[in-house]
């Protein structure tokens, strides 16, 4: 016997349709169905929903890729205030970077996943893929994968090493250091590079994908390709291949929070990260200047990416986000998703500021098949 599925929480007036699109959604879903969803428009919260045992809207998930965005905030932030020029050579800032003929790439080219930097020829193991440093030290040394400039492919598991180590080599400060101080603790916001012992009991453990028979096929006829630009920008290449299914599971990934992957957040923490730096959060003023904005969501990266083998498009780091499956949200939107089912952006455009987190791993990885209707649902609402 399927057990209701009941969505709790709270939807501005003229926002109840998502409510209801929400409560569509997971008519299919197993029981033990867990997410969240949360929304502002122009710095004021409009949506506030979330579903599942044990789950409530301060529920802390692992939230993979989506963790990047807070990485290039940063950057961006530094840029702002003239400490970084992304036309400067990352040699510059780190001259160990210039080994193996990366001499000449600069910080816009090595954000844009244009450097051929995704990874190391053997691999990192556990304890060196939580560690932003231990990664940027082996990746100095690191020959790029393509010819600098001429292509590009998603730094899955690098790009946030590589921009820690610049942050840190200009600041003296860590990457996650800066986003404490500057992001995450003035704006109280639920999105942590690095999760505090004391918050460990709010963290839900990511649950396995459950493929369909159809889908179990496809994935057990697929032979492993260790050698491959993809399996080296995952790190499936050397002795430690890594699980991403399992990889927010660890404390110490969560401990450090690594830039590239490794934030846990509530959708309130995704969403309020994306309002507090392009609207302003609750009458403040935004973290990030309109320029700003639109400097770093320009798009320097479009077509075939090398380690997806698949069309992309990216600005300055950040996911163009009406590319990515979302093609009615306004020119200049940033954001970006995660493997495991998380997705925030903003769209300056119509002020909204989005964000979603699951907690089973979706098929095959990314987005799940609910959030470009929810995306839609609420994108609408704004624009009413």
């Amino acid at each position: 016997m399927t057990r209701e599925i009941k969505v709790q929480g709270t939807t501005a007036p003229g926002f109840e349709a998502v409510r209801d699109e929400f409560t569509a959604l997971l008519a299919g879903e197993k029981p033990d169905h867990a997410s969240q969803l949360s929304a502002y428009v122009r710095g004021k919260q409009v949506v506030d929903l979330w579903v599942g045992p044990d789950t409530d809207g301060d529920t802390l998930f692992g939230v993979y890729s989506s963790t990047k965005g807070a990485a290039y905030l940063v950057v961006a932030l530094l840029v702002q205030d003239g400490t970084l020029d992304l036309d400067r050579e990352v040699a510059h800032y780190w001259p160990e970077f210039a080994a193996e003929g990366k001499g000449d790439i600069t910080l816009r080219e090595l954000l844009s996943h244009r450097a051929g930097i995704v990874g190391a020829d053997s691999g990192f193991s556990p304890e060196e893929i939580a560690d932003e440093h231990a990664i940027a030290t082996r990746l100095a040394t690191q020959r790029p994968y393509w010819r600098p400039g001429t292509a590009f492919g998603y730094h899955a598991l690098s790009i946030g090493a590589l921009a820690a180590e610049v942050v840190f080599r200009t600041t003296g400060q860590t990457l996650r250091e800066v986003y404490e101080e500057r992001v995450r603790a003035p704006h109280g916001l639920d999105f942590h590079l690095g999760l505090p012992e004391a918050l460990e009991p709010r963290f839900r453990s990511v649950l396995p994908m459950i493929p369909t028979a159809t889908e179990r096929a496809f994935l057990d006829a697929r032979p492993p390709q260790p050698d491959t630009l993809n399996s080296i920008a995952f790190n499936r290449n050397g002795a430690h291949p890594t699980d991403l299914e399992s990889f927010p599971n660890s404390r110490l990934v969560r401990a450090n929070g690594p830039a590239s992957a490794g934030g846990v957040a509530s959708a309130r923490g995704l969403a309020g990260m994306y309002a507090a730096a392009v609207t302003g959060l609750d009458g403040r003023e935004p973290l990030l200047k309109a320029d700003t904005v639109a400097a770093f969501g320009q798009i320097h990266s479009n077509g075939y990416d090398l380690v997806t083998q698949a069309h992309k498009s990216f600005g300055v780091g950040f996911q163009n986000t009406a590319e990515a499956g979302y093609p009615f949200l306004g020119a200049g939107a940033i954001g970006h998703k995660g493997a495991g089912g998380s997705q925030a952006f903003a769209d300056p455009r119509s002020g909204l500021a989005y964000g979603y987190t699951r907690r089973r791993f979706p098929f095959p990885g990314g987005p799940p098949p609910e959030d470009e209707r929810l995306v839609r649902a609420i994108h609408t609402a704004a624009l009413t």
